[in-house]
């Protein structure tokens, strides 16, 4: 199954690592990212181990928890869509969507 990431979620990304960066320790912001993707990798294999958005409700609207980050996706026949790379305890809205590029 392929795996795409929304223009958002790669942003999302880059925002995780630029936080850390200015924190002072930009090598938790890379291991975060890195560890993320490898999550995200594992998707192809089991598009429905995440649990449905409770926000939404709607079975194809599903994500990791990657504390302490969530993984917003959209589980579609032949392919994953990852729309959001977002921190925990942020509410996702209806709006959020974006272009998708292969990962």
């Amino acid at each position: 199954m392929r795996i795409y990431i929304s223009e958002s979620a790669f942003n999302d990304l880059e925002d995780v690592k630029e936080y850390y960066k200015e924190e002072g320790v930009p090598e938790v912001g890379e291991k975060f990212v890195v560890s993320i993707i490898q999550h995200i990798e594992t998707l192809s294999d089991n598009p429905e181990i995440g649990r449905i958005v409770p926000e939404f409700n709607t079975p194809k609207l599903r994500e990791l928890i990657h504390n302490p980050f969530r993984i917003v996706y959209t589980n579609e026949k032949k392919s994953i869509h990852v729309v959001r790379v977002w921190r925990s305890e942020r509410l996702m809205t209806p709006l959020e969507s974006s272009n998708d590029n292969k990962i």
